[in-house]
């Protein structure tokens, strides 16, 4: 199998991106998990995750739908558009096994990959 690197220039690290995210990003989203997603000019895909206690209030359960996102979107950041994509995991994703959010997880990233982010996001027009 082939490395697929999750390096730094990956993640998006910074509040002021998750929260950049929060105001403009449009929406996507699954039964289980949802995404925002906002264009970065050309730095390529970054992964932001926010798997609150609302999700599971054991931290072991919370880490493994993280593991499992953060590996599933490795395999596919490069065929994704240049997006910063904020993943929010619902409360319901912990009872899920991991082959389900997988299969969840692959679903999302097909539905990004064919998205336009150069499109403004929101409802009204300028």
């Amino acid at each position: 199998m082939a490395s697929a690197p999750f390096p730094r220039a990956a993640r998006l690290l910074k509040a002021a991106d998750f929260a950049n995210l929060r105001n403009v990003g449009s929406r996507v989203g699954t039964r289980h998990l949802s995404a925002q997603i906002a264009g970065n000019g050309s730095v390529g895909a970054r992964l932001g995750l926010a798997i609150s206690k609302r999700v599971s209030k054991k931290a072991v359960r919370r880490n493994r739908i993280k593991r499992i996102a953060r590996d599933s979107f490795r395999r596919v950041r490069d065929t994704l558009p240049s997006v910063d994509i904020l993943l929010i995991a619902r409360s319901s994703a912990d009872a899920e096994d991991n082959a389900s959010l997988r299969d969840e997880l692959e679903r999302l990233w097909r539905r990004i990959a064919t998205l336009n982010p150069t499109l403004p996001t929101g409802t009204m027009r300028d």
